[in-house]
């Protein structure tokens, strides 16, 4: 009975666009994390990422090939990307890998903000600048991205209308960071545990 239903219309026009799908899906959303560990320098990682990407790819494609004349199995193909694009942007933004600098410009006295990030061993900066409405004090400090839901923490707390940016930082020579627990887990703690609190 089951060899049957494999064998028929079930399989050709369901299970096997779904298999295509998914394996869509998984290639594409470790060839976004590859790019990703390209850009940031992983170079032991990045290998292993795209080997697995082919593996999967060649597999899906290899089904395809097999099934021309089976428009479901180009729909599973299709959808499997597009889902797989976004489920790897989900992935990368829970990310906790690499370092980010902190642009911060509070509307308010940053004596408290500037005294709670150091005391949180995080290094900050000040710089006295020229804002729309007069002067104003831009704070810079480069966080670990682990690290940032702590940081943003802190701004929210003691200026809580402050402006501030967050960009990727590729390299970083010195610096003061705060000491991070190691994580014990399958991914050595490349996952942040936590949403970034608005």
């Amino acid at each position: 009975m089951l060899l049957t239903i494999l064998e028929g219309d079930l399989y050709n026009w369901v299970i096997l666009p779904l298999i295509i799908a998914f394996a869509r899906i998984l290639d594409v959303s470790v060839g976004t994390i590859r790019v990703i560990f390209v850009a940031r320098g992983f170079k032991h990682l990045a290998p292993v990422l795209g080997f697995v990407e082919v593996i999967i790819w060649l597999l899906a494609i290899g089904q395809i090939m097999q099934q021309l004349d089976n428009f479901m199995s180009y729909i599973g193909y299709g959808a499997g990307f597009a889902a797989g694009n976004y489920i790897g942007i989900i992935l990368v933004e829970k990310m906790s890998l690499g370092t980010v600098v902190l642009r911060i410009i509070p509307k308010k006295d940053t004596t408290q903000l500037v005294e709670s990030l150091r005391n949180a061993n995080y290094g900050v900066t000040s710089v006295d600048a020229e804002g729309k409405t007069g002067p104003v004090k831009i704070l810079f400090s480069i966080v670990k991205k682990k690290d940032l839901t702590d940081a943003l923490h802190i701004i929210n707390t003691y200026s809580p209308n402050a402006f501030y940016t967050i960009e990727e930082v590729q390299r970083v020579n010195e610096g003061i960071f705060k000491e991070t627990q190691k994580r014990k887990s399958l991914f050595g703690g490349i996952f942040s545990n936590s949403q970034l609190r608005k």
